[in-house]
């Protein structure tokens, strides 16, 4: 299964871009061990329409490109989501995979959120916890959590209980 992460907002050069790089890197790595491929990232700007609910339909819409395939699965990050432990996460992702779905896209959203709508299309909508977190440190969470993910698939010991 090809994983791709789905961002609004653009990450700037800096320690944020590099860290992200770098878990990216070990789940390119290690994904294909579990049969967890990553597919790269696909950022879009922020859209610049006058209220929020125009710029969460626009950059909902293009996240819905992404996941048009019904091969594919949504990933939603959302604080509405449900928290789950990482062996929880993990497991959830190796089901999509043993269920034949061919590519997940991971979404963050911009600083307005998604579209409500969204979350109703979405395999698994999933919260970084109760706390607000700047876009940088989410894309930071979420690459760590996806690379764990695999590492947990692979039976690493990178993640301990």
């Amino acid at each position: 299964m090809q994983l791709v992460l789905f961002c609004v907002g653009r990450l700037k050069k800096g320690p944020e871009r590099e860290l992200v790089e770098r878990y990216l890197d070990r789940l390119a790595k290690t994904g294909p061990q579990c049969g967890l491929n990553f597919g790269g990232v696909t950022e879009i700007v922020e859209s610049r329409a006058q209220t929020a609910e125009q710029r969460k339909a626009e950059e909902s819409a293009r996240c819905r490109e992404l996941v048009s395939d019904p091969r594919s699965a949504l990933l939603l990050f959302d604080e509405r989501g449900k928290a789950l432990g990482s062996r929880d996460f993990a497991g959830k992702i190796g089901d999509l995979r043993d269920q034949g779905i061919q590519t997940l896209v991971a979404a963050i959203g911009g600083p307005d959120g998604h579209e409500p709508g969204l979350a109703n299309d979405a395999h698994m909508v999933v919260a970084l916890g109760k706390l607000t977190w700047p876009h940088q440190v989410a894309r930071i969470l979420v690459a760590e959590q996806l690379y764990r993910a695999s590492a947990i698939l692979n039976n690493h010991p990178y993640h301990r209980d």
